[in-house]
């Protein structure tokens, strides 16, 4: 749900109900549990009708889930809109290098406790890391059957895009890691893309020469 420049004061309103919503949430789930707190109780912390929350998310799951969802799909899209000459490798490289310069949140890092609380939620509950498990798979499907239509190769799309997906995650986990450790986001930010680029590295030598977009 990011912020979008140019909102009519209408969607502004909207957005902002949302976000009151989803934050509201957030906070009781981590300090109660996912569990333990119900709709109602996010509708009448949030000053909304149950109602009101249901139209903006859908089910309870979304209140987590819904304004980070679209970063499963964030190696796809990078492949997909990717330079003519570039690999895949290359690609979702230079994408999560981009997204650690800017301290995404969704590559675990970012100084706000907010983002954290996000995943401490999820780690605690078995549903939520059921559904973050699935949302990966799908995002690693989406990328196999993006690739299977370019390379004609399902098999090696399947194992391009896990191996893709996968080393993206294990940057992401340890980033998180770190500073679950007591490092802060400045301290582990500034390896970041050290790390990053020899992961890719290690990836790009098997996968070297796969996917590139014709010139």
């Amino acid at each position: 749900m990011a912020f979008a420049e140019g909102m009519g004061l209408r969607e502004r309103k909207k957005f902002q109900t949302a976000m009151r919503i989803y934050r509201t949430a957030v906070a009781l789930f981590d300090e109660k549990g996912f569990d333990a707190v119900s709709v109602q109780e996010i509708a009448d912390a949030s000053e909304v009708s149950k109602m009101t929350v249901f139209n903006y998310f859908g089910t309870k799951e979304d209140l987590v889930f819904k304004p980070m969802e679209e970063h499963f799909h964030d190696p796809a899209r990078a492949v997909r809109e990717r330079e003519p000459g570039e690999s895949a490798v290359a690609a979702v490289r230079r994408q999560f290098l981009e997204m650690v310069e800017a301290r995404d949140p969704s590559v675990g890092l970012h100084y706000e406790p907010f983002a954290r609380r996000i995943r401490s939620v999820i780690m605690a509950t078995p549903v939520l890391r059921e559904r973050a498990y699935l949302s990966a798979e799908k995002g690693a499907r989406e990328l196999a059957d993006l690739l299977t239509e370019e390379t004609g190769d399902r098999t090696l799309a399947l194992i391009a895009a896990t191996t893709l997906t996968s080393a993206r995650q294990a940057l992401v986990e340890e980033h998180h890691l770190r500073i679950d450790a007591g490092e802060s986001v400045d301290e582990v930010a500034a390896d970041a893309a050290e790390r990053a680029e020899r992961a890719f590295a290690l990836v790009a030598g098997g996968l070297s020469g796969y996917a590139v977009r014709p010139a």
